[in-house]
């Protein structure tokens, strides 16, 4: 069983965590956030310039609430400090993206655009790009680790990468494992007779 909820989890300069009832408010200067967590199991204590989180006993779902507890209040604490990002990269000819208010139109090969609208908190920049075969840059912010994550994975969904040539929207840095196509295997077989 993981140790993670017991690690205290540091306090942020700028950053302030006040415990209310079974909600923790989180305020920082890139945005703020509020964890619920389950009182009576979870206790939350900020003490000393850290948060410590401890459990009532040691049932399999009480010590699951604790290390998930544990890491998202930590990771709200991060977000308020400095925001997530999630860079995606548009490769394809003639595939592009643009702003339209706080939404991002998708021009990926479909017969009518995708349109994508952000979850609260989560801001999206479009950046222009002719690096390789890349054409567009989307780059998806937030505080909330959460909200921008299912942002950046909305978007990826508007067109996958293609196993083939990888056109598509990629995660900057994903790995992409390429298919052999059928035209290169032809060459090496044998001929029928």
């Amino acid at each position: 069983m993981s140790r993670i909820g017991n690690k205290l989890i540091p306090m942020i300069e700028g950053v302030t965590v006040v415990v209310n009832g079974n909600v923790v408010d989180i305020k920082g200067p890139k945005g703020d956030d509020h964890i619920k967590f389950a009182a009576p199991l979870i206790n939350v204590v900020v003490e000393e310039g850290h948060v410590k989180v401890t459990r009532s006993n040691d049932e399999k779902h009480t010590k699951q609430l604790h290390g998930t507890t544990r890491a998202l209040i930590a990771n709200a604490i991060e977000g308020c400090h400095h925001e997530f990002t999630k860079t995606l990269d548009i490769v394809g000819i003639g595939y592009k993206a643009e702003m339209k208010g706080k939404d991002v139109v998708l021009h990926v090969g479909h017969t009518k655009t995708t349109v994508v609208t952000p979850l609260p908190e989560v801001t999206i920049q479009v950046v222009d790009q002719k690096i390789k075969d890349v054409t567009s840059t989307i780059i998806v912010s937030g505080p909330d680790k959460f909200a921008v994550g299912q942002t950046a994975a909305l978007i990826r969904d508007a067109r996958r990468p293609e196993p083939y040539l990888g056109k598509g929207i990629h995660y900057r840095g994903e790995h992409l494992i390429h298919k052999e196509g059928k035209r290169a295997a032809a060459g090496s077989a044998p001929a029928k007779k």
